[in-house]
């Protein structure tokens, strides 16, 4: 009875040991994520939408690393993203996924902010919040230079082309993102062909570039960056263009409601000049890779 005795006590002590080393690690753990998250500043972005953002292969022109990859994250978006990390004393960490994947990853706190070329919408608005415009842009439509409705218009050399209406493009086949302002303003067009929505700008210039579209709907910036990755890609600008209001063309930073933050945000926003904003654009344009 003695030994059963010794040997019961034997196990419930090493039960209670294992229990609360168990307790001890899980608690660790996560004290250590908490701490990594209260220092970390979580951007969210597609890294796939030139010269906002983009993936590159190394760390030049002061790309940061995008979490759980080897990839580089740079662009327009990257350098503020940077400023504003740099002010809130905290670790920039990019997040890369799916452009449809970044408000919910905001409102379930996977990430802090949403840096992507987003503008700051009324429909986005019914969900999370925004910060001040960091850039304004306007519509434009990114075509091959050897396009049947500008050749009449384009000249070799000519940095872009000049049109007098969107209606010009009666009966072309357009795209745009899925879920952006870009797609929605497409239906302006009288008889166009309004082709299916696509996810990202990549594949909008590979099917551009086949011919099964005559041309997408973009921002300038984006414009420009397709027309200097790509030798037969140009884009058109419009004196009677694309109605929309003029947050669908801007761009600010995605939080949550009630974001602690935001106050603090558009004070460092605030503080770079319109000058410093063109020569950071200026730069990403030249900086982006030679072919997305």
């Amino acid at each position: 009875m003695n030994k059963r005795f010794v040997l019961m006590i034997v196990a419930i002590f090493t039960t209670i040991v294992l229990v609360a080393c168990g307790s001890k690690n899980a608690d660790d753990t996560s004290d250590k994520a908490t701490g990594d998250d209260s220092k970390a500043f979580r951007v969210g972005m597609e890294a796939d939408y030139p010269p906002y953002n983009w993936t590159q292969n190394d760390d030049a022109n002061g790309a940061v690393e995008i979490k759980g990859s080897k990839e580089f994250a740079g662009g327009y978006d990257i350098a503020f993203a940077k400023k504003v990390a740099d002010e809130l004393g905290k670790e920039l960490v990019i997040v890369k996924m799916g452009w449809d994947g970044l408000v919910p990853a905001l409102q379930s706190n996977k990430i802090d902010a949403i840096m992507a070329g987003m503008s700051p919408t009324a429909e986005r608005k019914k969900t999370i919040d925004f910060t001040d415009i960091y850039y304004q842009s306007d519509f434009v439509l990114v075509v091959r230079k050897d396009s049947d409705y500008i050749k009449d218009q384009y000249q070799e050399g000519d940095k872009f082309v000049e049109m007098d209406s969107i209606q010009a493009f009666k009966g072309a086949k357009l795209t745009g993102q899925l879920n952006t302002s870009h797609y929605d303003v497409i239906d302006q067009i009288d008889g166009v062909k309004k082709e299916t929505a696509m996810d990202n700008f990549s594949a909008q210039r590979v099917a551009l570039q086949s011919g099964k579209i005559d041309g997408y709907v973009s921002e300038r910036p984006e414009g420009i960056s397709a027309s200097q990755a790509l030798a037969d890609f140009t884009y058109v600008v419009f004196k009677d263009g694309f109605k929309a209001d003029p947050t669908e063309s801007s761009i600010a930073v995605g939080l949550r409601k009630d974001d602690p933050n935001k106050d603090k945000i558009n004070e460092i926003l605030q503080g770079i000049s319109e000058e410093e904003r063109q020569k950071i654009m200026e730069d990403a344009i030249q900086q982006q890779p030679s072919a997305q």
